[in-house]
């Protein structure tokens, strides 16, 4: 008797079931040119770092396929096309007299997929001894669905997946019917007669994100930076776009958030609650080994011998970006060949180098100028203007800053901080992190009913003078009166000083309370 096949699955969500009426089917493998245009998540902060497992930008694909269409009613498969595909988004052009309809009837096999379609069916339930190594089967019926614990039916009574401290695999016959092995797009066309047409294929994906990664290195006298960037293009999604046409698009679209419809979930999560027979038994994970860094399919320890991981191998090329061409209030960077922007990955293409950008270090602080007798080191910032006069002079898309700096003939890191998109003529400011070596201390020197002497002492262990910067947040209904002369910024006193090299600098002030 031959046993049923162990069916592997991908995870995600899949467009286009056939229709029933269709009078002949069409599968168009995959496309013969494809272009990527990756935008960025519209709510990540540039300090946030991309993350493969949650990537909530999205990309605009096009894709030129040619299909040979025959002489009336046909159903027209389109494989390969994004797993996270908005179907509403799509649009789709070539077809010489049009289309009748789009369908996304069919899901892609999944985990979760594979058991809603399965409920009430019977099933090969396979159980390994973690103890002894012994296999038992039987057959089971599956009596609930992927949303919690995963209830089957067996001749001894019902019980949940991996409930019994065993291994445990329920092996499928046959794939239920709607479910799809790939991400598939479909539409119904007619047309009048047999024809070989050029089909374009346009729409939006989730699941893709991109940024800049900036790498400075500061000069010895700590006034300019040689400054390389990359920009690097993700995506979480399961299907490989080779050799694309690639481009990616800094700034703010007005776009509202469209959720990919009825997605399925990564994983198959399972819930049970196991009898005194098993509470020693540890649950076996699902997890594959720590440091594998590729999307696969893994049959051990599963719950239904299945399960993925994203890779994040960063592939380095030797393309550099020319300048941005402008879009309005966007800028739209495109790689110069063709890249592959593969499944579950990242991919590092060089678009900057500038050396000699002339930039002034500043350490600051917001301070509450009651605190008494606390020390607080301050924090390093790199400023410097987007001009050409600056050494710079060129739209710079957001993203994170690596601040290096030589010791020894090797490069020592000094801080990582990041950057706001940023326009020609604009200031730039980059919080490095914290200084040990700049720090501050506000002490009591007097008091009387409705008043207070403070005195803020800034030392600097540096053997190199320092610009220091400290705001002051005074809380409403206090008057601050300083002995030196302050100026403003964003509404709040500021105190500016150069503190000289192994040395302090002080500013006494008093507090008035002028509610009193």
């Amino acid at each position: 008797m031959r046993r049923p096949r162990a069916i592997l699955l991908g995870l995600s969500l899949a467009f286009g079931a056939p229709p029933a009426h269709a009078q002949s089917i069409v599968t168009s493998a995959g496309p013969d040119d494809v272009d990527v245009t990756i935008y960025r998540a519209p709510g990540r902060s540039a300090r946030t770092p991309l993350d493969l497992q949650w990537l909530n930008g999205y990309a605009l694909i096009s894709e030129t396929r040619r299909i040979a269409i025959p002489a009336g009613e046909s159903d027209i498969r389109f494989e390969g096309v994004a797993g996270g595909i908005l179907p509403q988004s799509a649009i789709v052009t070539g077809f010489p007299d049009g289309i009748v309809e789009r369908n996304r009837d069919a899901y892609l096999l999944s985990a979760n997929s594979l058991i809603d379609r399965s409920l009430g069916r019977r099933v090969h339930l396979r159980r390994t001894s973690s103890a002894t190594g012994a296999v038992t089967e039987q057959e089971a019926v599956i009596r609930s669905g992927a949303d919690g614990a995963l209830v089957l039916q067996t001749p001894e009574g019902f019980e949940a997946l991996r409930c019994t401290g065993l291994r445990e695999t329920p092996i499928f016959a046959q794939v239920p019917a709607g479910l799809s092995a790939r991400p598939t797009l479909s539409v119904r066309t007619r047309s009048s007669r047999a024809i070989a047409a050029t089909v374009t294929l346009s729409y939006l994906s989730s699941g893709f994100d991109w940024q800049a990664n900036y790498v400075a290195n500061l000069s010895a006298d700590g006034t300019r930076v040689d400054l390389f960037a990359w920009v690097t293009l993700a995506s979480s999604d399961e299907t490989s776009f080779r050799n694309a046409d690639t481009q990616a698009v800094a700034g703010r679209l007005n776009r509202e958030r469209v959720d990919r419809e009825e997605r399925e979930e990564a994983n198959l999560q399972l819930r049970c609650w196991p009898s005194l027979r098993t509470h020693h038994i540890p649950l076996q994970s699902s997890e594959p080994p720590e440091g594998d860094s590729r999307r696969r399919n893994m049959v051990m320890n599963s719950p239904v011998a299945v399960t993925s991981v994203g890779s994040e191998d960063i592939v380095l090329t030797g393309t550099r970006i020319p300048p941005p061409e402008t879009l309005g209030d966007l800028k739209l960077y495109r790689i110069p060949e063709p890249v592959t922007v593969a499944a579950n990955s990242q991919k590092q293409v060089a678009f900057l180098e500038q050396n000699g950008v002339a930039v002034r270090t500043l350490y600051r602080q917001r301070l509450d100028p009651e605190e008494d007798g606390s020390t607080q080191r301050a924090t390093r910032v790199l400023v410097t203007r987007n001009r050409t006069e600056e050494g710079l002079g060129l739209p710079l898309p957001a993203g994170r800053v690596q601040l290096f700096a030589l010791a020894g003939g090797r490069p020592i890191l000094l801080g990582e901080g990041s950057l706001d998109d940023r326009a020609v003529g604009e200031d730039v400011e980059i919080v490095i992190g914290e200084a040990p070596g700049v720090i501050s201390r506000i002490e009591d020197i007097a008091w009387g009913d409705d008043w207070q002497d403070h005195v803020l002492t800034v030392t600097n262990d540096s053997p190199a003078p320092v610009r220091y910067e400290a705001e002051f947040d005074v809380v409403e209904g206090d008057i601050l009166r300083p002995r030196a002369r302050l100026s403003r910024r964003n509404g709040r006193p500021l105190w500016a000083v150069t503190v000289p090299a192994n040395g302090t600098a002080t500013l006494r002030y008093r507090l008035v309370d002028s509610d009193d």
